[in-house]
């Protein structure tokens, strides 16, 4: 017989990885060899496991998903990963496939699409949905924004005054005015709480807390 796909799971939502570990321990092929709740264990498990496959969540506590990929990928290049997750921003894709992401597929797909796609991926292919690849195709024809564009964006959404970023950034207020006016033109939006609604729809921006944004 051939050797199963080995999966390792990463998912911070307990039922959800339970959910997925269920389904997959019942799929012929298929043999979920780890589980982590967080970024740290992940590259732990991997480490201990190395998997054929990972499936894994962009946003978990300590570290997320795209720094996993960078950090094992780094270290072991032939790293397979499939991104599984509810965040659909441009900008969260680009990163995750920048990183090295086989597929990305969001939490609404079928079971059947689920399997297909790890067959695929452990085949040596890529698996971009339709609805995915068109979002990425949106994201490179957007200007990007500079690193200090986005750390004032950043500042933005946290609800900073230009003072406050000035004082965070150690710039001026004129200079935080002039990345203000050059982001809010690339965004395509007017004002200051539009950019704050695009950064976070985009994924340009993730809170660590539900607190943390103050518009």
């Amino acid at each position: 017989m051939a050797k199963p796909i080995r999966i390792l799971v990463v998912e911070d939502h307990h039922v959800v990885r339970q959910g997925l570990i269920a389904l997959l321990s019942v799929v012929e092929g298929v043999e979920v060899v780890g589980e982590a709740a967080d970024g740290h264990e992940a590259l732990k498990q991997y480490q201990a496991t190395r998997p054929d496959i990972t499936l894994i969540d962009l946003r978990m506590p300590k570290m997320g998903g795209v720094d996993v990929i960078q950090r094992v990928r780094a270290a072991v290049p032939g790293a397979r990963f499939i991104v599984l997750t509810t965040f659909d921003g441009d900008e969260d894709i680009y990163r995750a496939l920048q990183a090295g992401a086989r597929a990305y597929l969001l939490k609404g797909m079928t079971a059947d699409v689920l399997i297909s796609t790890i067959r695929q991926v452990y085949a040596g292919k890529s698996c971009i949905p339709p609805v995915i690849a068109q979002k990425l195709a949106e994201r490179m024809g957007t200007e990007q924004l500079t690193h200090r564009e986005q750390d004032v964006l950043e500042q933005i959404v946290r609800g900073k005054s230009n003072k406050e970023i000035g004082q965070e950034l150690d710039i001026s207020e004129a200079t935080v005015k002039t990345h203000i006016n050059s982001l809010l033109g690339k965004l395509g939006v007017t004002d200051r709480t539009q950019a704050a609604t695009v950064a976070l729809q985009r994924g340009l921006v993730q809170l660590e807390t539900p607190g943390d944004i103050r518009l």
